[in-house]
């Protein structure tokens, strides 16, 4: 790192840090008592503090990976600084741990920047820096900051293993990954993508060595992208056939599997995924999430997305492809009547973003879901 940009980013996470603590102050001062789900969270935080660790609430569905790092924090800190009475573990203090996660993920989030793109010459110190603040205060994340939720600390977990992942510290990867899961047992999901990112960069080690093999043979004059999708098919079957192959993968992703292990063994002991109110949280086949999901991404990216030049190309792919734009469209339209579910809790409390855009977009009328396809698949486009 250099100088200029250690200095660029001193000053951009202390100055968020400073944002942050204002805003945290101001937000305590004037909601003092717990706030939405942190009416289940902050008194189990709180029975945790007194000891009472068989004391449970029903109504929440993650592991106590929360509760547990809040005492294993404020314990300490009121030891040391002689705190006593109600201020320890009182609902200020508990979202304070919230505002040290957030600060840990803005740091987070630079140093996997600048690990992914150490290479790249053409992204830039300021650059880097930039994109951690956009990230880090990125609004459905950052509002959480204080709260006493289980979002920060879980995003804290997910990225610092992903970051050891990245600098093959595999072990200490799935242990974090184990405090993520903690925090939310979804996130099993990145410790199988870091596993598969462990996978990938060794098949893309082979394929280069079988690249170089071949580089004096005669390549075939038919080229194309389907019979270079038959090759890179034939080459990953030939290699997962040796078994010396798998014994390297397993060698390289044990910790990941280990951890996977232990979900599956919990999912099958507990009955389910989550703990407490399954009622609520029952799994099923909710396709139009991706399409969501897609909206959502590009509402935030829209000042690169949303432009002239990609709406143009969109439309020229429109046109060189209108079969399988016609397909697409009819399957989105199948999987929208089939498989669209509305959660009873999305309308049962006006304090969440998704109640006002539930009711103000997809409730105006029966039509809307399947009228907005169009800007799923330019979404999907667009990333693709």
């Amino acid at each position: 790192m250099e100088r200029s940009e250690a200095y660029g980013f001193s000053g951009a996470m202390s100055g968020v840090f400073l944002l942050s603590c204002l805003l945290f102050e101001a937000i305590n001062r004037r909601q003092r008592g717990p706030y939405m789900d942190e009416a289940f969270h902050v008194p189990q935080a709180q029975a945790y503090c007194h000891g009472r660790f068989l004391q449970w609430d029903p109504m929440i569905t993650t592991l106590p990976g929360l509760y547990l790092v809040s005492v294993g924090v404020v314990k300490p800190a009121a030891w040391l600084f002689g705190w006593t009475g109600s201020v320890v573990c009182s609902a200020g203090m508990l979202r304070f741990i919230n505002l040290l996660f957030s600060a840990g993920n803005f740091y987070l989030l630079y140093l996997l920047l600048f690990r992914i793109h150490q290479k790249n010459k053409a992204v830039s110190g300021f650059q880097r820096i930039l994109s951690t603040l956009t990230l880090a205060m990125f609004p459905t994340l950052y509002f959480f900051t204080f709260l006493y939720y289980t979002d920060p600390g879980s995003v804290f977990f997910t990225l610092f293993a992903y970051l050891m992942c990245l600098y093959g510290n595999h072990k200490t990867s799935a242990l974090l990954g184990f405090c993520g899961f903690m925090f939310r047992q979804t996130n099993i999901v990145w410790t199988v993508f870091c596993a598969g990112n462990v996978v990938a960069e060794k098949l893309n080690e082979a394929w280069k060595t079988e690249l170089q093999k071949k580089k004096d043979e005669k390549m075939s004059s038919r080229k194309g992208s389907f019979s270079d999708l038959i090759r890179i098919v034939q080459f990953l079957i030939e290699y997962l056939m040796l078994p010396k192959n798998l014994v390297t993968l397993t060698t390289l992703t044990w910790p990941y599997i280990i951890l996977v292990t232990v979900f599956f063994g919990f999912v099958f002991i507990n009955g389910g995924i989550v703990v407490g109110d399954r009622s609520s949280h029952e799994a099923c086949l909710h396709f139009p999430q991706l399409f969501y999901f897609l909206s959502f991404t590009i509402f935030f990216s829209f000042p690169n997305l949303l432009t002239p030049t990609k709406i143009r190309k969109f439309l020229l792919s429109l046109r060189k492809h209108p079969v399988q734009y016609s397909l697409i469209v009819v399957l989105s339209l199948f999987l929208i009547w089939k498989f669209t579910y509305v959660h009873k809790y999305l309308l049962a409390d006006n304090r969440h973003y998704t109640f006002y855009v539930w009711r103000k977009v997809f409730q105006r009328h029966e039509l809307v879901k399947y009228v907005l396809v169009p800007v799923y698949i330019f979404a999907g486009w667009s990333f693709v």
